[in-house]
């Protein structure tokens, strides 16, 4: 079922499967919630699967500032509007991990659960900074199109489908140039989440995809170190995108993780 969702200033598209335990799941930059398709159609027998284009992005409203508090924030509207009370699940992929983080330091209560998949930790570092400063202004002159051709070759594994790979550049090329922009700036603005993985003591499952370019292996096995108790997924024939390049290899992962929670 989709939804259009009222958050402060604008209106996020979401997409809701399933039935069962909640699970909000966040896209990366600068995708939609299109990208959790294929692991809602392999969850939604036993839960009950979100999936909001952020702010900017897909089919919601775009808002030419943005930090990472606000989407945050404006994922805590989108579950009020629900009527989801309970703790829930939240998985976030790549600039979704970022979120996710913010979500913990800000939102605790609303969280039941973590996973991250292939998603930084640390602070951009200044060179990071004014790159996408660069990329925010170069979508702006010449649309999202830009943004589509840098990220693309990093963004997959070598030996993905080349319509998969079709597909997602076409996604990104039509991302609004104003939401591209305001997430790459947010995204040169985020805060430092390294001091808060020593704080998650919820369940967390950390994932990474074996071949990523843009997030390394050995930054998430870091990430995983750091967080108490964490659990570690390996998703071999991966790149960034896990969910769509290895849709049953990482659905398996994340439903052994779910299995493994206590009850909600």
């Amino acid at each position: 079922m989709d939804h259009r969702i009222p958050v402060d200033g604008g209106e996020l598209h979401c997409t809701v499967r399933g039935d069962g335990p909640p699970v909000l799941f966040i896209h990366g930059f600068p995708l939609d919630g299109t990208l959790w398709h294929p692991t809602a159609e392999r969850l939604a027998d036993a839960h009950r699967c979100i999936m909001p284009d952020l702010r900017g992005h897909g089919r919601s409203s775009v808002t030419e500032s943005m930090t990472i508090a606000r989407y945050a924030d404006d994922l805590v509207q989108v579950l009020d509007a629900l009527a989801v009370r309970a703790p829930v699940v939240v998985v976030g992929l790549s600039m979704g991990g970022v979120i996710a983080f913010d979500l913990f330091r800000r939102h605790r209560p609303r969280l039941r659960a973590l996973g991250i998949v292939d998603a930084r930790a640390n602070p951009e570092p200044p060179e990071g900074v004014a790159r996408r400063h660069a990329l925010a202004d170069l979508v702006l002159r010449e649309g999202s199109r830009a943004a589509a051709e840098a990220m693309i070759g990093p963004l997959f594994a070598p030996g993905v489908a080349p319509e998969l790979r079709r597909a997602w550049y076409d996604r990104m090329a039509a991302t609004p140039p104003a939401g591209v922009a305001a997430a790459a700036r947010a995204l040169a603005a985020r805060e430092d989440s390294r001091p808060t993985l020593a704080r998650i003591e919820c369940p967390t499952l950390v994932v990474a995809g074996e071949q990523d370019a843009i997030t390394p292996v050995d930054l998430m096995r870091e990430i995983h170190g750091q967080i108490r108790g964490s659990r570690f997924a390996l998703i071999p024939a991966a790149g960034h995108l896990p969910p769509v390049e290895q849709p049953d290899r990482f659905a398996e992962a994340l439903l052994e993780f779910l299995r493994s929670l206590p009850d909600p």
